[in-house]
Parts: structure tokens; sequence; C-alpha cells
């Protein structure tokens, strides 16, 4: 009966995510090569979309309320940035490709 209370607090320090935040893998070498400057845009216009998506996410909500029940809200917040970081560095790393692709002239 004691391992309980300490299961119950290892639980709550863990902080886990409940909202589930879309990935933003990064531009790959074969992507680089391979678009084109509307290819480009397209990816950008893609990873727009995913940054309004988390920010939807991040909105507060009944998961919201679970989460900070369960770790102070603490793993959804690290899930949320997380997501942005990720997707941030797309955006730059896109925005360089198509500094490249798109400003080519001849």
């Amino acid at each position: 009966m004691k391992s309980l209370p300490l299961l119950a607090l290892s639980l709550l320090l863990t902080g886990c995510a409940l909202k589930q935040y879309p990935d933003s893998p990064p531009v790959s070498a074969v992507q680089a090569d391979q678009l084109d400057c509307q290819g480009v845009r397209q990816q950008m216009a893609e990873q727009q979309k995913v940054q309004q998506k988390i920010d939807k996410t991040g909105e507060f909500d009944g998961l919201t309320v679970i989460g900070a029940a369960l770790d102070f809200g603490i793993g959804n917040g690290i899930a949320k940035q997380q997501a942005q970081k990720h997707a941030t560095e797309r955006e730059t790393q896109l925005q360089k490709l198509a500094d490249v692709k798109c400003t080519r002239t001849g």
C-alpha cells in the first residue's frame, strides 16, 4: 500500500501529453533537390496549415483540463512547444530553399 502514493506521485511528475500535435519533419536532402519553386511554395502553404493546426490544438478544451489535473499541463505544454519548434525549423528551411529556387533568373 505504501507504493500506491509513490506510483501516483511518479505519474504526476512524468508529464503526459494528451493532445496530439502534427509533425513537421525537416526538409530532406532529396526534397531540397527535387522541389522546384512551385513545389517549395506549396510546401510552405502546407506548413502554414500545420502551424494553424498546432494553434487550434493548443486552444483551451477538455483535454487541457484533464492535462492540468494529471500533470499541471506540463506534458501538453512540452508537446506544443516541440511541435512549434519543429514547425518553425521547417518553415525556415523552406524559406531558405525558396530564396534559392524562386529567385533564379534566366
